[in-house]
């Protein structure tokens, strides 16, 4: 990791460059693959499938009977944890709710807004190196909340044609609608145009690499909403003098396994907690299976030692990290300007693996600094709001010469006459004299 020792404010901005990749051959490759998927539909899926997993496939739809058999397979521990965080993500996401109400802005003018579900929802669920569960939790728990009508699932199957038993296991316990076998670009092209198999939705949701993440912004240009742009996951801890060193160590480790491309960040005001938390992090990698991504990942991260906690607070808020945990004495105290982080962990105790699982708060989270102008998915990301209005005879002569004049001074003329018409009505039916 590099160690940046007390650095001032104008080198903060290049302290949070996250590591940049060339995407034109990336782009022009998904770009084809996304063309021959709509043109093609499940053939060309299936292609894709035979090419990048391996795999060749009669249907991509997966069956009750298959869905039966994983949740009949998996583990009891493992199953009962499931069942135990949907239950918090529940909980958490139900609470959410949007409860409009009408609103008299002038006489005779009432107007609300109404909170509808996106009818078709698509969640991506990656099953590479580390097959997210989890995530179809966190997606599919707030859309059937919502009220979505049809969620559809895709997700990459083994070499054998098989899912992740514990992915279908969660998509059955959250409620999902339909789970097809297929990944990468070819998944986010079947969802965004549809194919013979798999419905067109409206919004495509979840994590992916680089690859599925291009495709996601490429179909969000023209076809299909996705629920943010994204790129490798992140976290910023923020350390001090107190602070467990062997607790910042794991949490560090815990995200720098996820992918080589992910970033972690120590931001700490004590020198000594630098050495101790490297020291801790040699000791824990010796037990990592997956030591080796670990190491790679940490190699594109740094340490930054900082006068104060409000000054740690401050490179906090410029790098906008997708997860913030505060491990100091005074995390409430600085929980109060946190401005940009995706989600934040107050306390020692408070690891980031709690939100990524069983806590109850949502784990797709904006990273690469979208944080400072998106939200994590939420309730509201399954949801449109409509906004309606009425207007009485009072609410005309209420508004109305407002209406007309500043229509007029836009030089549009028959939104002028709109209200014009009416007014002139109501006032006839009021035995008043039109106006000239």
């Amino acid at each position: 990791m590099y160690i940046t020792k007390y650095p001032t404010p104008s080198d903060f901005q290049r302290l949070c460059t996250r590591p940049q990749i060339d995407t034109t051959k990336l782009n022009e490759t998904v770009s084809a693959i996304l063309a021959d998927i709509k043109e093609r539909g499940d053939k060309a899926v299936k292609d894709y499938e035979e090419k990048f997993d391996k795999v060749c496939l009669d249907s991509l739809l997966v069956t009750e009977e298959e869905i039966e058999s994983a949740y009949n397979s998996i583990d009891d521990c493992l199953r009962n944890a499931i069942v135990l965080a949907h239950k918090n993500i529940f909980s958490f996401h139900e609470s959410q709710k949007f409860v409009g109400k009408k609103v008299t802005t002038a006489p005779g003018v009432t107007c609300w807004q109404k909170s509808v579900a996106i009818e078709k929802v698509g969640l991506y669920i990656p099953g590479g190196t580390a097959p997210l569960f989890s995530t179809v939790l966190m997606l599919a728990t707030p859309a059937k909340i919502a009220g979505c009508r049809e969620i559809v699932l895709c997700t990459p199957p083994d070499c054998n044609g098989n899912v992740n038993p514990a992915i279908l296991v969660a998509a059955k316990v959250a409620g999902v609608s339909h789970i097809f076998k297929c990944g990468g670009v070819q998944a986010i092209g079947a969802m965004a145009y549809g194919t013979e198999s798999v419905p067109k939705v409206y919004k495509i949701f979840g994590p992916g690499n680089q690859y599925v993440m291009a495709a996601k912004q490429q179909v969000s240009l023209h076809d299909v909403a996705i629920d943010m742009p994204a790129g490798p996951s992140e976290v910023c801890v923020i350390a001090d003098e107190d602070s467990n060193a062997e607790y910042v160590a794991a949490d560090l480790l815990s995200q720098a396994e996820h992918g080589v491309d992910s970033q972690v960040i120590l931001i700490t005001t004590s020198e000594k907690k630098i050495e101790e938390v490297q020291e801790a992090i040699q000791e824990q990698l010796k037990k990592l299976p997956r030591r080796e991504i670990a190491e790679k990942t940490l190699e594109n991260s740094q340490i930054v030692l900082v006068h104060d906690t409000e000054e740690a607070m401050e490179l906090s808020n410029i790098y906008a990290p997708e997860h913030l945990i505060l491990n100091t004495r005074d995390y409430e105290a600085l929980s109060e300007k946190v401005v940009n982080a995706g989600s934040v962990f107050l306390g020692e105790y408070a690891c980031e693996s709690a939100g990524d699982y069983a806590s109850g708060t949502n784990h797709t989270l904006p990273t690469h600094g979208y944080a400072t102008s998106y939200s994590g998915v939420n309730l509201d990301s399954f949801n449109k709001k409509i906004t309606f209005q009425h207007l009485s005879p009072e609410g005309i002569m209420s508004i109305g010469e407002a209406v007309e004049e500043m229509a007029h001074n836009e030089l549009l003329d028959a939104h002028k006459n709109a209200m014009t018409v009416r007014i002139e009505s109501v006032r006839k039916a009021n035995g008043q004299a039109p106006t000239s």
